[in-house]
């Protein structure tokens, strides 16, 4: 699925991440969600290479890259850590100043990353979320049933990660269908079959279980912490930012996202994409579309 592309595992201190790297041009990274690895850019990877320098790597958790602890407060998987992460690996690959996309905690991470080292994005694209701090404090009942995995996921160990160990084929195809109205998903022909087939290899790792739920529990605990300095602060994303979301998607269906959004960025743009949650592999001739406008100079 990344033919031509070089695969390497980065030490970045107190993890390793998973990074392929392909293409020439202006460095381009690419941040995948969850339950997914960087396979989830296998549509469009090749094709951004033609221009780019693509950068592709597994947060840590996830993947092949390093489960380390998350510690007590589970800071060891907030998105801050996370985001040091790939600026780490990008400066060992040479590119102090990248463009950046992310996809649902990637995007998560993305926002993050455009907050601790603002100089080192030149444009970020956001796909598919709203801000987590604004999540937390406006969810309802439509939103809290199709985004119940955050709620699951946040327990105490080691109840979800039983859970999820006992039947983690049946738990990811639950989730594969994310937020979508029509309930399809991971049956279906937006994933291909070797997409599928990795995901579930990665996630079947019972490493990979307990260091994904605790992203989520730092996502309910100390991310918000350091989102709420920064909202205190009027911190924003500075770089362009280009907003995009599907419009079968929770994220389309109950939020005005733009608006949303331009509460947390100075300079912000976006649309909709005719597409669920996984906007790269439900309609990756319609992402990329949008992405290479935005991202060209």
């Amino acid at each position: 699925m990344f033919e031509g592309f070089e695969t390497s595992d980065i030490n970045v201190g107190d993890a390793t991440i998973r990074t392929l790297v392909g293409g020439n041009g202006p460095p381009l990274l690419l941040l995948h969600g969850y339950p997914q690895t960087h396979v989830m850019w296998h549509h469009l990877a090749p094709r951004f290479a033609e221009n780019y320098t693509v950068v592709a790597t597994d947060l840590r958790g996830y993947g092949a890259s390093s489960k380390p602890e998350g510690g007590d407060d589970h800071a060891g998987y907030s998105f801050r850590a996370m985001a040091a992460d790939q600026v780490a690996v990008m400066r060992s690959l040479g590119f102090d100043e990248f463009l950046l996309v992310g996809h649902d905690r990637g995007a998560r991470v993305s926002h993050r990353l455009c907050l601790d080292h603002a100089g080192a994005v030149r444009k970020v694209a956001l796909l598919d979320i709203i801000p987590t701090l604004t999540f937390y404090e406006t969810v309802d009942q439509a939103s809290g049933t199709g985004y119940y995995h955050w709620f699951f996921l946040i327990q105490p160990y080691d109840f979800p990660e039983k859970l999820i160990g006992a039947d983690v084929e049946y738990y990811m195809g639950r989730v594969g269908r994310m937020g979508r109205k029509d309930g399809a998903g991971w049956g279906t022909d937006h994933f291909t079959p070797e997409a599928r087939a990795e995901y579930l290899r990665c996630f079947s790792d019972p490493a990979t279980i307990h260091a994904t739920c605790e992203d989520y529990r730092a996502g309910a605990t100390i991310d918000l912490v350091h989102d709420r300095a920064d909202r205190d602060a009027g911190n924003k994303i500075r770089c362009p930012a280009l907003i995009l979301w599907g419009e079968q998607g929770l994220v389309g269906r109950r939020y005005d996202p733009l608006a949303i959004w331009g509460e947390h960025c100075v300079d912000v743009s976006g649309q909709s994409i005719p597409a669920g949650h996984f906007l790269p592999e439900e309609n990756p001739d319609a992402t990329y579309a949008a992405l290479t406008a935005f991202l060209a100079d």
